[in-house]
């Protein structure tokens, strides 16, 4: 690995149940010069989240053996879950973490969703920063209706994917992009009122004319009896962990609810998490050592 140069890759697949997929994904994505720093299953939402970090062409290498193993062993046509999906290989974001620009992780993103296409001849679409046209800018414009909904759209000649054929397989399609490091924050509610977290998670995000940088859903958990808003915290020095947990909490309250617990999926940066943060959102199973992201930085150093 090149020192200074360190890229992240951040890819998401839809599978967080079957524990032979999991670890078949997991060991596809362990290539020489890239470290698999983080994976978590989580079968409530039935998706499974990992973090590498290597050079720019490792990343690129993980992230395709990793997608050519979900295309092979996950059917989209039989899965369901609580978080949004539109294929087995999800989402493939690049992030810059130490000597990387956001061009070189766009440059990365685009020449990737080529390869990607081509080698797996699978639909890809760019967004976020890599976006080729503004509106696929937004991951949930990309997602929009999820895998069925997509497949039949595509079917009508409608969101054509940037590279790849034009039409959804069993595999579905992937989303490459490129994007700062954000935080995946769920937090959950004493209720299994679905519309109550929905309307919470409408009001708090960016497009809801709430806070900026947010991205919010709301949905059951039916393994554990209750409701959940989930965030991407896009840019934490925009909007944070707490900023966003108290808009959670103040429209809770409003309607009669409690939060009982949060969690945060995936890696985090340091400076996102002040002192009393973690007792103030209530957050449950974080691990320092193995989230916070500075720490994965050394170690993959």
């Amino acid at each position: 690995m090149v020192a200074e140069q360190l890229f992240g890759v951040v890819p998401n697949f839809s599978e967080g149940r079957r524990t032979d997929v999991i670890d078949a994904i997991c060991r596809a994505l362990q290539v020489p010069g890239a470290h698999l720093v983080y994976r978590q299953a989580d079968p409530d939402h039935n998706r499974l989240d990992t973090t590498a970090l290597g050079d720019r062409d490792a990343v690129a290498r993980a992230a395709l053996s990793g997608a050519r193993v979900a295309v092979a062993l996950i059917d989209m046509e039989h899965h369901s879950g609580g978080h949004p999906r539109m294929g087995a290989a999800d989402v493939i974001p690049f992030m810059p973490v130490r000597g990387v620009t956001m061009d070189d992780c766009v440059e990365l993103a685009r020449s990737f969703a080529k390869e990607l296409a081509t080698s797996l001849d699978l639909p890809v679409y760019l967004y976020d920063r890599a976006a080729l046209v503004p509106e696929r800018a937004s991951l949930a414009e990309v997602r929009r209706g999820e895998f069925e909904g997509l497949r039949d759209a595509v079917a009508r000649g409608e969101r054509l994917p940037d590279f790849g054929p034009h039409a959804l397989g069993a595999a579905g399609a992937t989303a490459v992009g490129a994007r700062k490091p954000l935080i995946a924050f769920n937090v959950y509610l004493d209720a299994a009122d679905e519309g109550a977290a929905r309307a919470i998670a409408r009001t708090v995000r960016t497009s809801g004319g709430g806070l900026p940088a947010l991205r919010a859903i709301g949905f059951l958990v039916p393994e554990r009896g209750c409701v959940t808003v989930s965030m991407n915290l896009v840019d934490h020095e925009v909007t944070g962990i707490i900023d966003a947990f108290d808009a959670v909490a103040r429209e809770a309250a409003a309607g009669g609810l409690r939060i009982t617990d949060s969690e945060i999926v995936g890696l985090v940066p340091e400076a996102a998490l002040g002192k009393g943060d973690t007792a103030h959102v209530r957050l449950r199973g974080f691990d320092a050592d193995r989230q916070i992201l500075e720490r994965q930085i050394e170690g993959a150093g």
